[in-house]
Formats: structure tokens, sequence, C-alpha cells
């Protein structure tokens, strides 16, 4: 019989009340608090915490405080990787990022989800998909990218976007639900 931690991780139905997760949760949370209250001049300081909180990241991550995630080992950036205030990453499955991505303020991006079903929302029930963002990738202030969602090398998701279905490369996104708007030629990128 799987965890609850194993059946979170690979998509299934799950309890986040389990022990272990909570525990988990918790100690995510102090590091995000921890990170939160470092100083500007405390570059050193800040990627050491994000080399902890997150489960993988290459050469010289930077996120602006105030950051939030759930478990943070669910967390893979690539080289160069730049989130600015008050990103959200609920990672209860696989987040991962290419090398060279932007967000913008206010990015949030969710892998968790919920039952339709009310009573089985009402059990605690609820499950993630990955969310895979490619390499130069640009997402705009306040967009939103929903549970199972891939966004293609060298697109950009416009402000306020809420990417609900998988964005190609080399393009534009825009609206709600984001869809798009502009192809990118190799010229432009």
């Amino acid at each position: 019989m799987k965890s609850e931690k194993e059946k979170m991780l690979c998509g299934a139905l799950y309890l986040a009340s389990d022990p272990v997760l909570v525990e988990e949760h918790r100690a995510a949370q102090e590091l995000a608090a921890e990170y939160n209250l470092t100083l500007p001049h405390e570059r050193q300081r800040r990627e050491t915490l994000l080399r902890r909180l997150f489960g993988a990241a290459g050469c010289a991550p930077y996120v602006e405080p105030n950051f939030r995630c759930d478990y943070g080992y669910n967390i893979r950036v690539g080289d160069r990787f730049y989130a600015n205030y008050d990103c959200i990453i609920l990672d209860v499955a696989p987040v991962t990022f290419g090398d060279d991505c932007m967000l913008g303020p206010r990015v949030s991006i969710f892998t968790a989800g919920h039952p339709l079903d009310a009573a089985a929302r009402r059990s605690g029930l609820e499950f993630g998909k990955p969310v895979t963002v490619g390499s130069n990738v640009w997402i705009g202030g306040g967009a939103i990218l929903n549970p199972g969602v891939t966004i293609g090398d060298n697109t950009v998701i416009a402000s306020g976007a809420v990417v609900t279905r998988d964005i190609p490369a080399n393009c534009v996104a825009a609206g709600v639900p984001a869809r798009v708007i502009k192809r990118l030629s190799p010229e432009s990128l």
C-alpha cells in the first residue's frame, strides 16, 4: 500500500493532512519564512536557502521575497532562474523550469487540484499534476499556470494570463484562458 506522500508524488488522490506531509510542509514554510526575512545585500544567504528549499537549482537562481511554496523539493529550476516579488508555487507535483526563465511579480503556479465531486472534496482528498516550463520563457506579472500545463521554449506568457492548457514554443500567449496571439520568428528570439 502506498503512503500518502507516494500517492501525492505519482499524481493519485492523497490526503495532505498526513503527518509526514504536514511535517514536510511545515519545514518548507519555515525555510521560506527565513528566506523572506533576508536583506537585499544577503545574496549568498538567499542562494543557500533556495538550494536547501528547491529540489534542484542551476547556477545563479534568484527569487525576490516574498516567496511561498508547499514543499519546495518538487521545484527544479535551470540556470539563471529569476522570480520577482510575491511568487507562489504550489508544488505538490513537480514544477520544472529550463534555463533563463523570468517570472514577473505575483506569478502563481499551481500543481494542486481537488476533485470535482463535492463529497470527495469534503473528505480532504486532493491530487497534483506537474507543470513544465521550457527555457528562455518569460511569464508576465500576475499570470497563473494551472495544474498539468507545459510551456514551450522561448515563449512569453502575458501579464494576467491564466494558462489552462499547454502553450507551444516560440509564441506569445495572453488572455483568460490564455491562447496564442502571436508566433515568434527566429529573428525575434
